[in-house]
């Protein structure tokens, strides 16, 4: 596999070993090494109450993404996150969102990941990084997804109802 470039997002929202949400995020970012964003709060997404730390960060590595991912999921272990309720509470979260080499989809993995386009968290630290990544499935950037996200939309407009003849 020749080198290549990941954004990965990285959140917590339950203590571990490193401290609060905000430690094990900063935890990660070294030893994922790279250059990571500045970490940012963020509200739960799912049946989760607590506040998330989030933020992204890029990594070289000659890993397959099949590879990188393993390497995440026990970075994820390590850090003591156990599988559970689906977007619970998580020591950790690593996902990764774009590969320099385009896109792939298996049955444990897909990248440029599902969601990234419609979640703020993501695309905000994101943002710090790598703001002219084109999404190779849109083909927009970065900043595009982000202001397609954020904009701001009229209020729908109000339509008189005529009873009777």
């Amino acid at each position: 596999m020749r080198r290549s470039t990941y954004l990965i997002a990285v959140g917590s929202n339950r203590a571990g070993r490193h401290g609060g949400p905000r430690d094990e995020v900063a935890a990660a970012l070294r030893l994922l090494g790279g250059v990571g964003s500045p970490i940012i709060a963020s509200a739960p997404v799912g049946p989760s109450t607590r506040t998330f730390a989030n933020a992204a960060v890029l990594i070289e590595s000659d890993e397959a993404p099949a590879a990188l991912l393993a390497r995440l999921k026990a970075i994820e272990r390590a850090f003591g996150r156990q599988r559970g309720q689906r977007w619970g509470a998580r020591v950790i979260d690593l996902d990764i969102i774009l590969w320099s080499l385009g896109g792939i989809e298996t049955r444990l993995l897909t990248v440029p990941h599902r969601a990234f386009r419609e979640r703020a968290f993501v695309l905000v630290p994101a943002l710090d990084l790598v703001p002219g990544w084109r999404d190779p499935v849109s083909g927009l950037t970065l900043r595009q997804l982000h202001a397609r996200l954020t904009r701001r939309r009229p209020a729908p407009r109000s339509r008189k109802r005529c009873w009777g003849p």
